[in-house]
């Protein structure tokens, strides 16, 4: 719960700034190519996103934009299946994919005089992916177990999924983006071709070069592989806007754990103008006021204060291409309740809405995130990562210095008012793990290392 997207995206930036600028260029064919020149290691990160994520699907096949990820390493008309992992080994590098809500994206770490190879594996899968129907049913049995180890064995990843499902009635973030287990039963190739045909185009995707590279010799290895990929017409994306709520939503998840789990989300507004919008900045420093750093008001208060929590967090992410939440959790402490731990989550929100925040405290909030982000972040693959992700967002790399001004700017009476004004239970779903006995020597997994 300690993730803070938006602020990491503009921090970890700032780093990739303080070297020099990302350099673009569009291909005539829509493709958008952004170079961060960075010689301290000859090494390149190269990485392919697609502006689809799971909120572009639809009901009844739920989970395709993540199962199309996993087809994606199947094989070409020029690459036999699992070939092209192989090819970026024997380059001596790693590589990976992901999906997200909002994106899928594939990335590849190797010596940088490899990087033109990598250009050409990734547009040889962008123009010539097989989805053979055997490698399929193969392959979504993979999936399917993913799941039931990603989220059915893991009750607060159940808790999370089960949340999202009721706290959106109609937005596509209520969907999981592994898809629900019934729709993966019944997704078939032709799913997983359609999902291809329709958002792999290089129009709807953008590549990101972070390394020890030369701008221009990248712009040319691009237009060399990626330049001869025909544009498609993509689908309309229409509005696809939550109702608003208009009174709190509860559940209770039953599942064997060790331990009861709480957490709760409000609808809060998300990041659509960088410049005349104030509130989502505000939002983000208060997620830092709650849950920065140790000294933060719930680590501070709950855990060590009280000791009302085992652990407690929040969280916000404002750069979403779809509906933000505002969310805290925690795990209530021995001897204490969940209803304990709720009232004990809702008072610290309450006590900056009544009392506002200290000008030290702001600027210890800011500071200390600033510079554990920067340190954190200092890595070629965060920098692509942070660029990749704020432009799934529409957010652009040029924007950086907008944002991080944006955050630094926040005053006291803006958290304080941002507390007053989203926390009321009209907005609210509240979401409760109901521990159940462990099967004998079953040891409850650890959510982190397994969520998307």
């Amino acid at each position: 719960m300690k993730i803070r997207l938006f602020v990491l995206a503009a921090l970890s930036l700032a780093a990739a700034a303080a070297q020099a600028d990302p350099y673009e260029k569009t291909l005539a064919n829509g493709l958008r190519v952004i170079v961060q020149e960075d010689r301290r290691a000859p090494t390149a990160v190269h990485m392919v996103w697609y502006r689809a994520g799971s909120m572009d699907e639809v009901d009844g096949t739920s989970g395709v934009a993540h199962v199309l990820e996993h087809m994606m390493f199947k094989g070409t008309k020029n690459l036999k299946p699992g070939e092209f992992n192989k090819r970026v080994a024997a380059a001596g590098g790693r590589d990976n994919a992901f999906t997200s809500l909002d994106y899928t994206a594939y990335f590849q770490q190797v010596p940088a005089r490899r990087l033109g190879d990598m250009m050409a594996l990734e547009a040889d899968r962008m123009a010539n992916l097989v989805l053979d129907a055997k490698e399929f049913e193969q392959e979504i049995k993979v999936v399917m177990e993913e799941r039931r180890l990603r989220t059915e064995d893991n009750p607060q990843a159940l808790v999370h999924e089960k949340q999202m499902a009721a706290a959106f009635q109609a937005h596509p973030y209520r969907r999981p983006i592994i898809g629900w287990m019934n729709d993966l039963e019944n997704m078939t190739a032709a799913d997983a071709r359609d999902w291809y045909r329709r958002w792999y185009a290089p129009n709807n995707a953008y590549v990101i070069v972070v390394g020890d590279v030369n701008k221009d010799e990248v712009f040319r290895l691009a237009e060399k592989h990626y330049g001869n990929i025909p544009r498609r017409a993509l689908p309309g994306r229409k509005p696809q806007a939550e109702p608003p709520q208009i009174g709190v939503k509860r559940l209770v998840v039953k599942a064997p754990a060790k331990l009861p789990y709480l957490s709760m989300a409000w609808k809060v507004p998300a990041l659509r103008d960088l410049q005349t919008e104030r509130e989502p900045y505000a939002l983000e420093v208060l997620a830092g006021v709650l849950d920065g750093h140790e000294g933060a008001r719930f680590p501070r208060n709950l855990v060590r204060g009280t000791r009302m929590a085992v652990s407690a967090g929040a969280g916000y992410d404002a750069t979403v291409r779809g509906e933000a939440l505002f969310s805290v959790a925690g795990t209530p402490a021995e001897g204490k309740t969940v209803a304990d731990l709720e009232a004990a989550l809702r008072a610290e929100i309450a006590r900056v809405a009544n009392e506002g925040v200290s000008p030290e405290e702001l600027e210890r909030v800011k500071t200390q995130t600033i510079a554990a982000q920067v340190y954190k972040r200092d890595s070629m693959m965060a920098q692509a990562m942070e660029i990749g992700r704020l432009e799934a967002a529409g957010v652009r790399w040029r924007d950086i210095d907008t944002l991080l001004e944006k955050i630094r700017s926040v005053t006291a009476e803006e958290v304080q008012a941002v507390a007053k004004k989203y926390f009321d239970d009209a907005r609210l779903t509240v979401a409760v793990l109901d521990p159940q006995p462990l099967p004998e020597g079953a040891a409850q997994k650890s959510v982190s290392s397994l969520r998307h």
